[in-house]
């Protein structure tokens, strides 16, 4: 019966431990070890009396229930260093009694409500080197009584759950560092009494005492130890309760104000560390609206931290945000739709830690005008009010009102120009309004217009409508609802001119650029033509005279009788020189330049001092020359 029993115990052992794990037997208690075994998922055949299971540095990417299902007993699951980027509802379910969970060096980005519900008495949860950007508000709430160790290092993370973090009174040690955390809320550490250890190196420029004023039992007296080593800190009054504290073998260092940047934060007197009161740069001072419509009051302040601003209505109460008003963080505040109960002072608070500052801000609500103004049923005035009363008011009151007649002038397809007169001073005028719709759209426009002003020049008019138009004096009234404050001056009527067609103007342009190319050819042409009869008359007076021709020649003798001419022989005219010639000299048979024959032929008759005959002559194109014969004495 031996051999048999064993063989069965063996066979159990070798189904309960996974193929590629390993599993020890240590003192009552299983240790299934399956790190680095390349493993896609968990294996399904774990012993479920397994105590630790290691699972790291595999490949696994998704958990869920039936992974760890039925497994009561352990203690210590590992899953560091895995490809993890989804953990299922309750996947962790079953695991009452676990107590270390180690999820770190995975790519989990969010954490659910419900990703974590199961292990009640959870004492170390590490969450480090994940890309966790989002963490849901109940993601811890199943353990926050046991948790002692909570590790969010290396995330993603703008925001965690303060609140369930707050409410962990048994944490000993919490890590945030290397986040993208920016500010702590006020009292978040304030119930963490056996806190002893915190990182907080992230982007935080302070780090104000309240979140840590914490209360302490006892039995762990122990401090603080807090690290912010890495933070772009802003030195100034509101870290002076941190430089008080001795921890000179740190090496924080300041980043801002520039006075302060570079040096390190515990070597910095304290009489450095100072703040700038708040200063109200400038601020809306007086604001006039219609009833109904948006009020926006502005309030910019300076200081040293940057002060918060609120503001404080007319009523004396905190003016908060409502489906009615909003409040900005930058010192605007907008009332969404202004009434008469609006109107009022109302008052800019600027504060910081090194105090506060005040302006006023006064906003006056202008009633609309109702029923007097040429509305039968007494209310606003409608779209069809306006057409109505301009005619009662042209028939009526034209009269009366003849010095401050309404006229629109230079009237173009978008735009008009209102202008009236002065009108007679009846009662002082506060400002204008002009009142105008149109027959494309039926709603009433309001344009308000200072009293010192006489004209007006309406915009973004529709192009081709009609337009009636209605201008009332307000002037100051004695109550918020007070109907005789509104005066009408006159009306008028106006037609925008029609939109210019495109192909119009595109056919001008075109005809504009052809005109432009035509004169410009011409010009062009005339004066290549100018050109071209300057070079022609100038070649012609250089190559164009005609030859030297001398007729009737005679004879003189020193007394004697003169010589009878000869008698020629009638010649036919020669033909047409291709080149002409002036004086030969000589025998040389080529043809020079008018200056230089003449110059030569001088020259030879001064040499002639005795009368010598000079035979010039000049041939033509066919060899035929006339002989001139001189005698000098």
């Amino acid at each position: 019966m031996a051999p048999p029993l064993l063989l069965l115990l063996l066979a159990s052992g070798a189904a309960a431990c996974p193929l590629p794990c390993v599993c020890q037997n240590l003192s009552e208690s299983l240790s299934t070890l399956c790190a680095h075994r390349g493993l896609l998922f968990v294996p399904p055949n774990v012993d479920r009396r397994t105590v630790e299971l290691r699972l790291a540095d595999n490949f696994i990417q998704a958990l869920g229930p039936p992974d760890f299902r039925n497994m009561t007993g352990l203690v210590d699951l590992t899953l560091s260093r895995n490809a993890i980027t989804r953990i299922g509802a309750r996947a962790f379910g079953d695991l009452e009694s676990l107590r270390s969970l180690h999820l770190d060096g995975n790519r989990l980005v969010e954490l659910s409500a419900g990703s974590l519900r199961g292990p009640a008495n959870l004492q170390h949860l590490i969450l480090s080197g994940n890309q966790l950007g989002r963490i849901a508000p109940g993601a811890f709430d199943d353990f926050l009584e046991s948790l002692e160790d909570l590790d969010l290092s290396y995330n993603n993370l703008r925001q965690v759950p303060w609140a369930g973090i707050g409410a962990m009174p048994a944490l000993h040690t919490l890590n945030l560092d290397h986040n993208l955390i920016d500010a702590l809320p006020p009292g978040a550490f304030a119930q963490l009494g056996q806190l002893s250890r915190l990182d907080l190196t992230n982007r935080l420029a302070t780090l104000a005492p309240d979140p840590f004023s914490r209360g302490r039992d006892a039995e762990s007296p122990a401090p603080l130890v807090l690290s912010f080593s890495g933070n772009p800190l802003h030195c100034n009054c509101e870290l002076l309760w941190l430089r008080r504290l001795a921890r000179p073998d740190d090496l924080e260092t300041c980043a801002s104000p520039p006075g302060l940047a570079g040096r390190y934060f515990w070597t910095v007197p304290e009489g450095e560390f100072s703040c700038e009161p708040p200063l109200i740069a400038r601020h809306t001072q007086r604001l006039w609206v219609l009833e109904g419509q948006r009020a926006t009051l502005r309030c910019r302040a300076l200081g040293d931290p940057a002060p918060t601003m609120h503001w404080v209505g007319p009523d004396d109460r905190l003016v908060g945000n409502s489906s009615r008003a909003r409040a900005f963080p930058n010192g605007t505040l907008e009332l969404g739709v202004t009434g008469a109960g609006d109107a009022g002072g109302y008052t800019c608070i600027a504060t910081n830690p090194a105090g506060e500052a005040t302006a006023r801000v006064e906003l006056r609500v202008l009633a609309l005008p109702h029923g007097g103004n040429g509305s039968t049923d007494g209310g606003r005035p409608g779209p069809s009010d306006i057409a109505a009363s301009a005619r009662t008011a042209a028939e009526g009151e034209g009269t009366q009102e003849t010095e401050a007649a309404v006229q629109v002038t230079e009237v173009t397809a978008t735009s008009g120009l209102v202008s009236w007169g002065p009108g007679r001073p009846a009662e002082p005028v506060w400002m204008f309004q002009i009142q105008y719709n149109s027959s494309e759209d039926e709603t009433l426009i309001y344009r308000i217009v200072p009293a010192s002003s006489h004209q007006f020049l309406l915009k973004h008019l529709v192009p081709g409508a009609d337009y009636d138009l209605c201008l009332l004096a307000l002037s100051p009234a004695t109550g918020p609802s007070d109907l005789t404050a509104t005066r009408l001056l006159g009306c008028a009527h106006f037609s925008t001119l029609p939109a210019t067609p495109l192909c119009h103007a595109l056919q001008a342009h075109v005809l504009g650029g052809t005109l432009t190319v035509a004169v410009g050819g011409v010009l062009v042409a005339a004066l290549l033509v100018f050109t071209v009869a300057l070079l022609v008359r100038g070649r012609g007076a250089g190559n164009g005279r005609l030859p030297l021709k001398l007729s009737h020649v005679q004879s003189q003798t020193n007394g004697g009788p003169s010589p009878t001419p000869k008698s020629h022989p009638p010649r036919s005219p020669p033909p047409r020189p291709q080149r002409s010639c002036s004086l030969d000299l000589g025998d040389t048979g080529g043809c020079y330049g008018y200056a230089r024959r003449l110059g030569g032929a001088w020259a030879r008759r001064s040499h002639s001092v005795h009368g010598g005959l000079l035979g010039v002559g000049c041939r033509g194109v066919g060899g035929s020359a006339e002989r001139l014969e001189e005698s000098v004495v």
